[in-house]
């Protein structure tokens, strides 16, 4: 069973790491068999606001948009179809570790002339994230985040993979799993069977 531990959090006050509380569900029967970071990466990657887009002057699918990202402006080269004014990006500052788009490798961002213009930053996709396979455009974020603010507040989490045995249906859900927690102590507000760790 896939547990993010966001959701977990929703119903479990956590004030360990990942590793100790893998370790804690799985002596209570509740074995952790992965544990995937997403997010942990990203540093330097900010959310922002493109405020304007233009053509490159020397290249016809290349586009120089300007983002604000809470402590400036930069301008950056970006070649993604789907550049809109107005919209809230994942925006990485050079130093970034990424995934290459193209060959799949983690590299450190590094600023670069592009076809005569200098681009310190980027647009990033999910892909470049490192949270799916898309590369086709960039990822546009919710109007709601905040402007500046690390990406990883927002989207970053620990996924638990947890290996259910039959005899435990009561963990079939993130609720389930909150009430199986070790350790557990009864949190007033927060209703009955419901623990902190």
């Amino acid at each position: 069973m896939i547990v993010p531990l966001k959701w977990l959090k929703d119903y479990v006050d956590i004030e360990i790491s990942n590793e100790e509380l893998a370790g804690k569900l799985t002596l209570a029967g509740l074995e952790v068999s992965a544990i995937q970071v997403i997010g942990g990466s990203w540093e330097r990657v900010v959310v922002g606001k493109i405020l304007e887009v233009k053509p490159h002057p020397n290249a016809d699918r290349l586009r120089l948009a300007t983002v604000d990202i809470g402590k400036g402006q930069q301008t950056v080269v970006c070649g993604a179809p789907n550049l809109v004014v107005g919209d809230n990006i994942a925006f990485a500052s050079a130093g970034a570790r990424l995934i290459d788009g193209h060959t799949g490798k983690t590299e450190e961002l590094k600023p670069a002339k592009i076809r005569g213009v200098e681009s310190s930053g980027m647009i990033c996709s999910e892909k470049e994230l490192g949270m799916s396979e898309n590369h086709e455009g960039i990822l546009v974020l919710p109007d709601e985040f905040e402007i500046g603010k690390p990406l990883k507040d927002y989207l970053g989490d620990a996924i638990f993979d947890i290996d259910i045995t039959p005899n435990r249906a009561d963990c079939l859900s993130v609720m389930g799993i909150a009430r199986g927690c070790p350790n557990r102590q009864a949190i007033p507000h927060a209703g009955p069977g419901l623990c902190r760790i």
